[in-house]
């Protein structure tokens, strides 16, 4: 299928077919942060997370909260990730040069949370006769 002056035309029906993305399940992972690649590595995992992180700093201290916010510059050092700490109402920014150690700690909100695993709740429900079920979000606990 072409369109004007010989350029292929899209198939929205062929797009819809796309696959979508797999999501790793990260919960309780502490990676090896040796190299920076393993840093920036995991620590863009650490920011599409969906729950709380623990950073063990290199000056021994830990915090534990949920980043929000990340810049990657061209060293560790002009790199950073800002949180949530869990127990401050202040946010605060940490250099990538400044982690030590990094722990997935937090209940990851976003695991088995597809569309394929809700519908497949949803005929669970169905075809058990369950009554009074709707399309209500899930609590958060």
């Amino acid at each position: 299928m072409t369109g004007q002056k010989g350029a292929p035309q899209l198939d929205p029906d062929s797009l819809e077919l796309a696959p979508g993305t797999e999501h790793q399940n990260l919960e309780g992972w502490a990676p090896v942060l040796g190299s920076d690649a393993e840093v920036l590595d995991a620590l863009e995992k650490a920011f599409d997370y969906r729950g709380d992180v623990t950073i063990t700093c290199k000056d021994g201290s830990v915090i534990e909260g949920y980043i929000f916010d990340r810049k990657t510059g061209t060293s560790l050092a002009q790199s950073w990730v800002r949180l949530f700490p869990k127990d401050s109402p202040e946010k605060r920014s940490i250099a990538y040069s400044e982690i030590a150690g990094l722990n997935f700690t937090g209940k990851d909100r976003a695991a088995g949370a597809s569309w394929e695993a809700w519908v497949k709740k949803w005929n669970e429900k169905k075809l058990s006769g369950e009554k009074g079920f709707g399309l209500h979000p899930e609590a958060l606990e």
